[in-house]
C-alpha cells in the first residue's frame, strides 16, 4: 500500500460511492462501515450508502458523546465513535483451538480461521495507525498469530481523510493524522458533491478503474490540502511527546497518580474503546456433553484485578497502580517494546471515560515539578518468521507423556516428561504446560536426563493441582521453550554465587548441575549455592543438595526460616547467610525466589559494590501467551515472557522494587 500522492488523485461524483460499495460486494467482500445505532456512530454491516451516517456528526467532550444533525449530505463528517476496527481483526472472543489432536503432525493446532473477505469502509488515519501498531504486536515479532494474520490479509481498506477535527482529537501530536498516508487500498476525501479518490494498492487500482472518475483539478487538490491544514489547527487536544516515556518512568511517585486514582473507577472503558490495546486472557471451556474442550481467548484489561495476579496475589492491588500501569505502558513502555507509542490520538478513551479523565491533562500535570526523564531501553526489532505454512501457530502444542513423578515437598512435585528428539532448552527458560479442558500455565524447566525434561510444580491453583496429580503414563500438552536463559557463558574465570529461595531453586537447578560438572579453579572460580526455605520439609531436591554439599568444587549453604526439633542446620534467611560470605565484586550472581527476597539480595550486593550487570534475576508475572502478545506479564518496558524471565539487574534497576509493577 502506497502513500497518498496528489498527482494520483481522481475526482468522483457522490454517486460513485454507491458504485464503490456495489463493486466490493460483487467481489465477495463483507462490508463494514459507520452506521447510526443507539445514539452513536458505530461500526456495523452495511449494504448501501443509505446505511451510512449521512447528515450526522458527533460532538465529544470528556465523558460526553452526542450526535448532531449537520443538514448536509456528507457520509463521513464525524470524528470517531466508540467502536474501533480492531474488533474485526482481533475479536473480543475467539476460539484458539479445539481439543482434537492432529496425529499426523503430532500437534494440537490453533483453530483454522477461514477469514471472511472484509472491506472496512471509512477508516481514518488514526485507525490505520492503530492497525499498524497491532500488526507489530501480533505479526511483527518472532511468533505469528495466524488468526490475526489471516483476517488482516483478507481485509480491504477504504480510508477517509479527516477534514474536521473533534475537541478530543490529538492525532497531529502523535504523528498519526489527520492525513491518510499509508496502509490503505483506496482513500477518499469527501466534499459536498464530490470525492477525491486515490488507489493505494494494486487491488485498489483495479477497483478505482471501474469507478466514474476523472483527473482531479488543481483547485480540488488545493481544497484537500487546505482542509487537512485546517483540521490540524482544529485539534482540541495536544500531547507533548518528546522524552515522554522517560518522563513517565522517572515520576512513578508523582502526586498526580494519587489524584487521578481518586477519580478513576477502574472500569476499563478506556481499554475497551482503545484501538490499540491488546491485552487478553485465555481460558478453557468444557461441558459434560460430547463436544471437545476449547481454548478461548477474550479481551482483558490491565484495570482488572485478575490481570496482574500471580498465585492468588496481585502486583497491582490499588487503582493507582492499575491506572499508572495503563498510562506508562500506552505512552511509555510501548515505544521500547514495539518502536512506537501505543496511542494514536483518537480521543476515544477521553470521551468514553465515565468520569471524563483526560490523559493529555494527566500527562501535563505530571510534567509540573517533574524529575528529569530516565533513559529507556531502545527498541530491538526481532527478525520476523513470517506466516507461511511451515510456521507453527503460536498456540500449537505437542503431546508428551509422564515417565516419572517425584514428590519433592508438600504440594511440590517434579514431572519427568519424554520430549521429541529435536527439543533443546537452556537453564532459566520455561515451557507452557496444559491439559485440555483445564488450562495452561508457564513452568520453569528444572532439569533434563536421558532425553526427558523435568518441571518442578507447586500446586497453587486448578491447573497446577491437575498437573501435580498426573501419574506415570499420563499425557499432557506442551509448547516451548520460551524466554531468556541464565548467562552460562559468563561463568568462566570468575566466582559464581547462586541464591535461591523456596521453589526458586527449580530454574537454577540446571545451573548447579552444569557448574558442578565443570573443571573449575576452586580458588578463583568457586561456585557457591545459598538456598533457603520456610521449613526443612519445604526444601527441594534434598538428595541432590546432599550430593552438592559433598562435592569439593561447590560451597553449599542451606537455611530455613523456621526451625524444627529435627533440623540441625542454619536458621534464618538467605540474607543472613549471604552477609557472612565473601561478596567479590567481580563475581557473577544468579538470584531466584520471592521478589521480596530478591530485592533484599540485590540491595546487599549493591552495598558491596557489585556492578548491576553482574547480578541476574529470574522474574515471575502472569503469562498467557509466552510471546508478548497478551500483555499480562508486562513489566515496564519489558515482557517477562519474551524479554525475560532472566534479566541482568542493570536492565531493571530503575523499576525493580517499585510498588505496583
Amino acid at each position: 500500500m502506497t502513500e497518498l500522492k496528489a498527482d494520483r488523485l481522481k475526482s468522483m461524483p457522490r454517486s460513485g460511492l454507491e458504485k464503490l460499495l456495489s463493486l466490493l460486494t460483487k467481489k465477495g467482500f463483507r462490508l463494514l462501515g459507520p452506521t447510526v445505532s443507539n445514539g452513536a456512530i458505530v461500526i456495523g454491516d452495511i449494504a448501501t450508502t443509505a446505511d451510512l451516517p449521512v447528515g450526522w456528526t458527533d460532538r465529544q467532550a470528556p465523558g460526553s458523546y452526542r450526535l448532531q444533525k449537520t443538514g448536509d449530505n456528507r457520509a463521513f463528517d464525524f470524528v470517531v465513535g466508540p467502536h474501533a476496527w480492531k474488533q474485526y481483526l482481533f475479536p473480543a472472543r475467539e476460539t484458539l483451538h479445539r481439543a482434537t489432536f492432529d496425529k499426523a503432525a503430532g500437534l494440537w493446532r490453533q483453530s483454522d480461521d477461514n477469514a471472511v473477505a472484509t472491506a472496512f469502509i471509512g477508516a481514518r488515519a488514526c485507525d490505520l495507525a492503530a492497525m499498524a501498531i497491532q500488526d507489530r504486536v501480533f505479526i511483527g515479532g518472532e511468533y505469528i498469530d495466524r488468526g490475526y494474520h489471516n483476517r488482516r490479509q483478507a481485509s480491504f481498506i477504504v480510508a477517509v481523510n479527516c477534514l474536521r477535527a473533534g475537541d478530543l482529537c490529538f492525532c497531529d501530536s502523535m504523528g498519526t493524522g489527520p492525513e491518510v498516508k499509508s496502509g490503505f487500498d483506496i482513500c477518499l476525501t469527501e466534499f459536498d458533491d464530490t470525492f477525491l479518490v486515490q488507489a493505494g494498492s494494486r487491488r485498489g487500482e483495479k477497483v478505482v478503474a471501474q469507478l466514474p472518475i476523472e483527473p482531479a483539478t488543481e483547485n480540488q487538490c488545493d481544497d484537500m490540502m487546505a482542509g487537512l491544514a485546517q483540521c490540524r489547527q482544529q485539534m482540541g487536544r495536544h500531547l507533548e511527546t518528546e522524552n515522554l516515556e522517560g518522563l513517565l518512568f522517572a515520576n512513578l511517585e508523582h502526586p498526580q497518580w494519587d489524584n487521578v486514582a481518586e477519580r478513576c473507577l477502574a472500569c476499563g472503558n478506556c481499554t475497551m474503546v482503545c484501538p490499540t490495546c491488546f491485552c487478553y486472557s485465555v481460558d478453557e471451556t468444557a461441558d459434560l456433553g460430547v463436544a471437545p474442550p476449547q481454548r478461548e481467548r477474550s479481551w482483558d484489561s490491565c484495570f482488572s484485578q485478575q490481570h496482574s495476579q500471580v498465585n492468588g496475589a496481585s502486583f497491582q492491588p490499588a487503582v493507582k497502580d492499575r491506572y499508572r500501569q495503563w498510562l506508562t505502558h500506552k505512552l511509555g513502555a510501548w515505544k521500547s517494546q514495539f518502536g512506537t507509542s501505543g496511542c494514536v490520538g483518537c480521543g476515544r478513551c477521553i470521551a468514553w471515560c465515565p468520569v471524563g479523565i483526560d490523559l493529555t491533562e494527566e500527562v501535563a500535570a505530571i510534567g509540573v515539578g517533574a524529575a528529569p526523564p530516565v533513559p529507556m531501553p531502545e527498541h530491538r526489532p526481532i527478525a520476523v518468521k513470517g506466516a507461511d505454512s511451515s510456521t507453527a501457530p503460536l498456540f500449537a502444542t505437542t503431546k508428551v507423556s509422564v515417565t516419572d513423578v517425584v514428590a519433592e515437598a508438600p504440594e511440590v512435585k517434579t514431572l519427568v516428561l519424554n520430549m521429541p528428539a529435536d527439543y533443546h532448552y537452556q537453564p532459566g527458560q520455561f515451557n507452557m504446560l496444559s491439559l485440555p479442558g483445564i488450562g495452561e500455565v508457564p513452568i520453569s524447566l528444572s532439569g533434563n536426563s536421558e532425553g526427558a525434561v523435568e518441571h518442578t510444580i507447586r500446586s497453587v491453583g486448578n491447573v497446577t493441582a491437575a498437573l501435580s496429580a498426573l501419574k506415570f503414563g499420563a499425557t499432557l500438552d506442551i509448547r516451548g521453550p520460551y524466554g531468556s536463559a541464565w548467562p552460562m557463558a559468563q561463568t568462566r574465570d570468575r566466582p559464581v554465587t547462586v541464591v535461591a529461595g523456596g521453589i526458586g531453586l527449580a530454574p537454577l537447578r540446571g545451573v548447579m548441575r552444569s557448574l558442578a560438572n565443570e573443571d573449575r579453579d576452586n580458588d578463583t572460580e568457586w561456585v557457591r549455592l545459598i538456598y533457603g526455605a520456610r521449613r526443612a520439609d519445604a526444601l527441594l531436591f534434598t538428595r541432590e543438595l546432599k550430593q552438592w554439599q559433598q562435592n569439593p568444587a561447590l560451597r553449599v549453604a542451606v537455611t530455613v526460616d523456621q526451625s524444627t526439633r529435627d533440623w540441625t542446620g542454619n536458621v534464618g534467611t538467605v540474607i543472613t547467610l549471604l552477609r557472612r560470605k565473601d561478596i567479590p565484586v567481580n563475581g557473577l550472581y544468579f538470584v531466584c525466589g520471592p521478589e521480596v527476597m530478591m530485592l533484599a539480595v540485590v540491595r546487599l550486593l549493591r552495598e558491596a559494590q557489585v556492578p548491576p550487570q553482574n547480578i541476574y534475576l529470574s522474574m515471575e508475572r502472569n503469562m498467557k501467551c509466552a510471546a508478548g502478545h497478551c500483555g499480562r506479564c508486562q513489566y515496564g518496558p519489558y515482557f517477562i515472557c519474551k524479554d525475560g524471565p532472566v534479566f541482568s539487574y542493570d536492565r531493571l534497576a530503575f523499576l525493580f522494587g517499585k510498588q505496583g509493577f
